[in-house]
């Protein structure tokens, strides 16, 4: 049997031949909270501590289309991520941040087009043409659906918005990755380490097939595809499963797709430490928990990684803990030698066993949801959220009859309690921010924001691309609510 190579088909060593020792992964970390000033100043003091490309992370309000002066925002604005109701918030959030230089990648699914029409007309403004932008948007509505919530419009209508997304960005943002296929909140949400590689790859083989029926070229939008998975506990088994994504996808867009761009048959992914896997209780364990499955990213061979903060189950992360989850990267980017060897785990026979029994269980997988009809009709029959939801079970229950040891949780616990400070909401940030929205609504100009909207509506009822309606109405100073709204009149709510 002939021997894989990094760089080379199928990729289960690496998409490039000599990984990390060209160029590292990208650093970033996650971060966003209260106002669009304060998550301002935290982007720059990441930046200023080594942090390579920037993630925003969004309040629930904002991920689900509602204005932070909506009575459905009441107490969650600014609590899991940044607000932006406006195209001033997002000129806030990225204000002395050079936006062509920078790469920016934005966790937002059923409004991503908004918040994308947001950073395109602040780039716009600044003068940084369209071509400069370099980044990515998760766009990734499915795995809402079965794994997290935060939808807003029902499958098919939200399988719409994703596609005008992909044709947009192929048409306009030649260094944009327009969708961030996501196995992380699977993974978060209780599945195996399988079912996260089966329903992420499924996921993407439904987006590619809808971008291919609007006309889309998969040798051209196959190389602009990225995906999210999550480092979890299990050193061994994510190395492999990491490994086994890269050649699975690979044969995935060869045999079904067609492609014969080289580039369009790689599975780049972002991974993020486990967030599911920190405890409250003892949190400093945290640390270990958080550099162990970093390092399995990058012995897996991520392209992109975020570490989670130690204190991130008892808050939102302070700038302390942010900071030391930056330097663990840093330090095993720069200390241990590990980006010196390309996949170095590669050829020992447990990583390669491992790595072939994921490939093989996790297609039985795909092969079922083929079965049903596709990912998009395994997500609406309820099948694969039930699959997440019986796995989650499995898993609480060795936790609570001790087959699964956590350590602080159910074994070595201490009853002395650490002390830690934990990250306050700033309230006065908040009311400022709803405040500034009801100024901003009161001083603009009345005509021209709702006739962009009537145009939004009626584009949502056609066939057009909805992007370029979307950046009029930004560009006339209609919110992200407003926006939605229009959408909710045309597209309905999913219940």
């Amino acid at each position: 049997m002939k021997k894989e190579e990094p760089g080379k088909f199928p990729y289960t060593r690496g998409l490039y031949k000599n990984m990390y020792n060209s160029r590292l992964w990208t650093m970033r970390q996650y971060a966003g909270f209260t106002s669009a000033e304060e998550s301002n100043e935290r982007f720059k003091y990441l930046l200023d501590n080594g942090v390579m490309g920037l993630s925003v992370a969004f309040d629930l309000p904002t991920q689900i289309g509602y204005d932070s002066d909506h009575d459905m925002a009441e107490g969650e604005v600014g609590k899991v991520g940044v607000p932006i109701s406006t195209l001033n918030n997002i000129e806030t959030l990225f204000k002395g941040i050079p936006l062509d230089k920078v790469s920016t990648s934005m966790t937002i699914n059923s409004t991503a087009g908004i918040l994308l029409a947001f950073y395109i007309v602040n780039a716009e403004n600044k003068g940084i043409p369209f071509a400069k932008l370099k980044g990515t948007i998760q766009n990734d509505v499915l795995k809402e659906f079965a794994a997290r919530g935060t939808y807003i419009y029902p499958p098919k209508p939200s399988i719409k918005l994703v596609t005008d997304i992909l044709e947009f960005c192929d048409q306009n943002l030649p260094n944009w990755n327009p969708i961030s296929i996501s196995g992380y909140h699977i993974r978060e949400a209780g599945s195996t380490a399988e079912q996260e590689l089966a329903f992420t790859l499924a996921n993407g083989i439904a987006y590619m097939e809808a971008a291919i029926a609007k006309g889309l070229d998969p040798n051209k939008l196959g190389q602009r595809i990225s995906f999210f998975f999550n480092a979890h506990n299990g050193f061994i088994e994510e190395i492999a499963k990491f490994r086994a994504a890269r050649k699975m996808w690979a044969i995935i867009m060869k045999k079904r797709f067609k492609a014969i761009n080289e580039k369009a048959m790689m599975c780049r992914f972002h991974t993020q430490t486990g967030g599911s896997t920190l405890t409250s209780e003892q949190p400093s364990n945290n640390i270990i928990r958080t550099t162990i499955q970093a390092m399995s990213a990058v012995l897996g061979g991520t392209q992109s990684l975020h570490t989670n903060g130690f204190d991130e189950a008892l808050s939102l992360p302070s700038d302390d803990s942010a900071k030391l989850a930056l330097r663990t990267q840093q330090i095993i980017a720069h200390e241990t030698n590990i980006p010196n060897y390309p996949d170095p785990f590669g050829g020992s026979y447990l990583i390669e066993e491992m790595t072939n029994n994921f490939i093989e269980n996790s297609f039985k997988i795909i092969d079922e949801i083929d079965e049903i009809g596709g990912a998009l009709e395994a997500i609406e029959n309820g099948w694969i959220e039930n699959q997440i939801s019986k796995s989650a079970y499995e898993y609480q229950k060795g936790i609570d009859d001790n087959s699964n040891i956590i350590i602080g949780v159910n074994q070595f616990i201490d009853e002395s309690s650490e002390s830690e400070h934990t990250f306050q909401i700033n309230t006065k940030s908040v009311d400022e921010q709803i405040d500034s929205l009801h100024l901003y609504k009161k001083n603009r100009s009345k005509i021209d924001f709702n006739e962009k909207l009537n145009m939004l509506k009626k584009t949502a009822a056609s066939n057009e691309n909805i992007m370029p309606a979307i950046l009029e109405c930004v560009k006339n100073q209609c919110t992200l609510g407003e926006i939605s709204d229009t959408l909710r009149e045309v597209f309905g709510n999913h219940e």
